[in-house]
């Protein structure tokens, strides 16, 4: 059920580690999203800037050239529908404080298993599109 209801999205794996992002998408595409990756936070600004159908971020904190929070932020500025979701390997009360004011939706703190990062996504979509059954 919860990979029917990705099905249809477009997701960008933001991540700069190349196992870490072979894991995401091994994940992700069991859940027959369009997906597509950028391995910093420039090329994660570039792609969103020239692709209006991601329907989904899952950005890295830690990335060369842009930091996940710079990303986030200037991707807000032309993408205010997207959905943006931080995966760190920090969740210390400051960090949840600082994932929510530069411009997240929700963040995930690694290790990622799998069974939890759909759940997140699915969650998120449902919230943002205010279908929460």
């Amino acid at each position: 059920m919860e990979n029917e209801y990705l099905r249809t999205k477009k997701i960008l794996i933001v991540e700069d580690d190349v196992s870490s992002r072979l894991y995401l998408n091994k994940i992700l595409e069991r859940t027959g999203a369009v997906l597509l990756s950028a391995c910093d936070g420039k090329e994660a600004v570039d792609i969103a800037k020239s692709d209006p159908g991601i329907d989904i971020i899952l950005m890295d904190i830690q990335l060369p050239f842009i930091d996940g929070y710079g990303a986030a932020g200037k991707i807000r500025e032309f993408r205010k529908d997207v959905i943006i979701i931080a995966q760190t390997a920090y969740s210390l009360l400051g960090d949840r404080e600082k994932i929510a004011s530069s411009g997240f939706d929700d963040y995930i703190v690694k290790p990622i298993f799998p069974q939890q990062l759909v759940e997140k996504l699915v969650n998120s979509v449902r919230k943002k599109s205010g279908n929460n059954f």
